[in-house]
């Protein structure tokens, strides 16, 4: 049993705010638990993969079916509970790691850090400020709009806001011998393909 599990699209990638002033904020990338779901089922197929949960759902097995040796082999990890929803949080956090550990999403611990200041060089809000009880706060969302990824590490991203302006874009210095082709239309398209 060996399986390759694909890289993240962009699309399958959420964005988070980490750290918030009103100057600058940090945004985190991390998957759902949908995602592992819809790649486990992609890859190994629906009946050939399961998940258990025990420790009141602190620890989550991900088994996926060997054909070969007739078994099911697992790997295992914990997770941490939620703010909203602690039991289902817990769950889903557990699940989630689990599924790092077999490789689905690993790339994203190869992410740059994402810094994203108030206003870009024009002057212009790159997110919305707002006050809440006394902290400044914002709604703005992000998403992922172009990422690339070569043997599991990103190698480029781009990130824009909710009003579809381009907030963040990162690549990182590549070697003479790794530099892409520019004329190969697959790169930088999210597909995570060079």
């Amino acid at each position: 049993m060996e399986y390759m599990f694909r890289d993240l699209k962009a699309n399958e990638i959420d964005c988070r705010v980490s750290t918030f002033t009103k100057d600058f904020l940090t945004l985190l990338l991390y998957k759902d638990a949908r995602v592992d779901q819809d790649i486990l089922d992609e890859t190994v197929k629906p009946y050939n993969w399961q998940r258990k949960h025990n420790r009141d759902n602190a620890n989550c097995v991900v088994e996926i079916w060997d054909s070969e040796k007739q078994q099911w082999i697992g790997k295992e990890d914990t997770g941490k509970e939620s703010f909203s929803e602690a039991e289902k949080g817990l769950a889903s956090d557990s699940f989630k790691r689990a599924c790092f550990n077999w490789g689905i999403g690993r790339e994203l611990y190869t992410a740059p850090f994402i810094y994203i200041p108030s206003k870009d060089k024009d002057g212009k809000e790159n997110y919305e400020l707002k006050e809440k009880n006394g902290k400044a706060t914002t709604n703005t969302k992000f998403e992922v709009e172009k990422i690339q990824i070569i043997n599991k590490e990103i190698t480029a991203l781009a990130i824009k806001n909710n009003k579809g302006k381009r907030v963040f874009v990162w690549q990182k210095e590549v070697k003479k011998k790794e530099e892409l082709d520019p004329n190969d239309k697959r790169q930088f398209d999210g597909s995570g393909k060079a």
